[in-house]
């Protein structure tokens, strides 16, 4: 590293590799079950921009990862690093090979507490997707990640630094323990609304007799690593909770694919994805018309004479619903499950009348909107950790 750039810093900070104070852990197991390991962790149990591990597998229902790490480490996804993903580990197991086992080399130089936040700079995170290669799954290489440079502050000023990370970091727990708290209110008045139907007198039916049509199939293609213009919905667009803004994936604007084209006010269900996500429904409510659903999903017509499509999908977000549609999926392999649609359609349903539900969906708006509140707390803090952290890694310059 050149003096030049050192002597940019302040006489205490200096420039350093990612390499020179961060080892890649090399620990293998070749049986997780008999070395003790209970969980196991793939990228599809981390969250985008989340230090927390919230989902893990069992180990004992089988599993080829062999990559071993240990509580404190930092897991790092390395396959599609653009989906930011980055956690600290609070318990041993093994991980998918597409994830960096990292820890420091040594805490009298950076302190290990400090590492995840490095890792969720937008700094880090642009070097690994300008290093990353390959066309429909692009990966980085430790060699690349190694080169990369920050600033490095004195190990006093590193901790005075983790006491105030972790203090957003503790604040933003705290506002995701009310957003939870929040959720579950929200389901309840779901449940016991609609699921129990109390508010008004109502006729039983089927799904099929408040649609109109059949539900529409949509189109996949394989994704593009360049900018098409136009894009298919991932997996994660939908949510226990409803559509999720953001999972888009540029694809060729096929004109099979053309015929999948959203509109904002669609009602979209999850008919092939994992157990715990199959059945998932959402109204994409996006202001753009270059976005199709995958052929992973169905999209379903609601008839405005009958019932309001927010209403519709707050029906099928009732647990009820998830436990019928858990009863109709069906699948060869125990880590995917599909929804006949004939099946859905004999889903039995309670139906009051408009009026009724409308006046369930204003009290709904009301629990929503308290949830919303809180998420943009939490995006108010994790900024300020971003903030934060962009602040005291560009460079500790004598001007700053």
């Amino acid at each position: 590293m050149s003096n030049k750039n050192n002597k940019a810093l302040k006489s205490d900070w200096r420039r350093v590799k990612f390499g020179d104070v961060v080892r890649l852990s090399k620990a293998r197991s070749q049986d997780p079950l008999t070395s003790g390991f209970e969980r196991y962790v793939g990228l599809e149990h981390l969250d985008p921009s989340d230090l927390r591990i919230r989902r893990w597998g069992n180990v004992a229902d089988g599993v080829t990862f062999t990559s071993v790490f240990q509580p404190g480490q930092v897991l790092f996804g390395k396959r599609r690093a653009y989906q930011r993903k980055v956690a600290v580990a609070d318990f041993s197991g093994v991980c998918s090979g597409d994830i960096y086992v990292l820890e420091t080399k040594g805490g009298h130089v950076l302190l290990p507490e400090l590492l995840p936040f490095i890792c969720q700079t937008d700094a880090f995170f642009d070097h690994a997707v300008g290093t990353s290669a390959g066309s429909l799954s692009p990966r980085t290489n430790w060699t690349s990640l190694a080169d990369f440079e920050f600033a490095l502050p004195p190990i006093e000023e590193q901790g005075a630094l983790v006491r105030l990370l972790r203090t957003a970091a503790d604040a933003s727990q705290a506002q995701e323990l009310s957003i939870n708290a929040a959720k579950v209110l929200l389901q309840s008045f779901k449940n016991e609304a609609i699921g129990n139907n109390t508010v008004d007198v109502a006729m039983d039916v089927l799904l099929c007799d408040v649609l109109t049509g059949s539900p529409d199939s949509g189109c996949s293609a394989p994704p593009r690593d360049a900018d098409t213009g136009y894009f298919v919905l991932g997996l994660a667009a939908l949510s226990r909770h409803g559509y999720v803004t953001g999972d888009f994936k540029p694809v060729e604007p096929t004109s099979k694919m053309l015929s999948a084209k959203l509109s904002k006010g669609d009602l979209l269900i999850s008919r092939s994805n994992t157990p715990d996500r199959v059945g998932y429904v959402g109204i994409f409510d996006d202001e753009r018309d270059d976005v199709s659903f995958p052929d992973t999903m169905m999209r379903l017509k609601p008839n405005p004479d009958v019932i309001d499509p927010l209403y519709l999908e707050a029906v099928l977000q009732a647990t009820f619903a998830r436990e019928f549609l858990m009863r109709i999926s069906a699948g060869t392999s125990a880590s995917m499950k599909k929804i006949n649609r004939a099946n859905l359609l004999k889903m039995p349903i309670r139906l009051p009348t408009l009026h009724a539900q409308r006046a369930v969906l204003e009290k709904l708006h009301v629990l929503r909107t308290a949830v919303d509140l809180q998420r943009g707390r939490l995006a108010a803090t994790r900024s300020l950790i971003t903030q934060v952290s962009v602040a005291a890694f560009a460079g500790g310059h004598k001007n700053v």
